[in-house]
């Protein structure tokens, strides 16, 4: 017997905002049955759950666990994008060869990473 991952839970001030955030950056549409005062917002990404549980408690620390998104656009235009809808960029590890990837902040400071895409790994391989 084995396990799949069905969901990644993240604690937020904000479930609702914070999965608004999520939800642009997987172009994927809000459930029918989240609203904004719910204490869980989810996000289905189409391979994963991300679910939103609402805790007051500040962030304190770095994260034990992180997402490594794989753009299917370029890494830098994806980090482009990613800006704009209001993450930062926290550490750039991006290297003068096209190689490496950046750490950067949701809205509420959760860290993730961007990574080059196949088609940008493919290119150097």
């Amino acid at each position: 017997m084995t396990s799949i991952v069905r969901t990644v839970t993240f604690d937020a001030a904000d479930p609702w905002e914070l999965a608004g955030f999520w939800l642009q950056v997987f172009d994927v549409e809000r459930p029918d049955d989240d609203h904004p005062e719910d204490p869980y917002a989810a996000v289905n990404t189409g391979s994963v759950k991300l679910l939103f549980e609402r805790n007051n408690d500040p962030k304190r620390a770095k994260n034990r666990v992180h997402l490594d998104l794989e753009p299917d656009i370029p890494r830098d235009q994806e980090v482009e994008r990613l800006v704009a809808l209001g993450a930062t960029i926290e550490h750039d590890h991006r290297e003068p060869n096209g190689l490496g990837f950046v750490v950067m902040l949701d809205p509420a400071g959760n860290e993730f990473c961007v990574l080059r895409s196949a088609a940008e790994r493919a290119a150097t391989s």
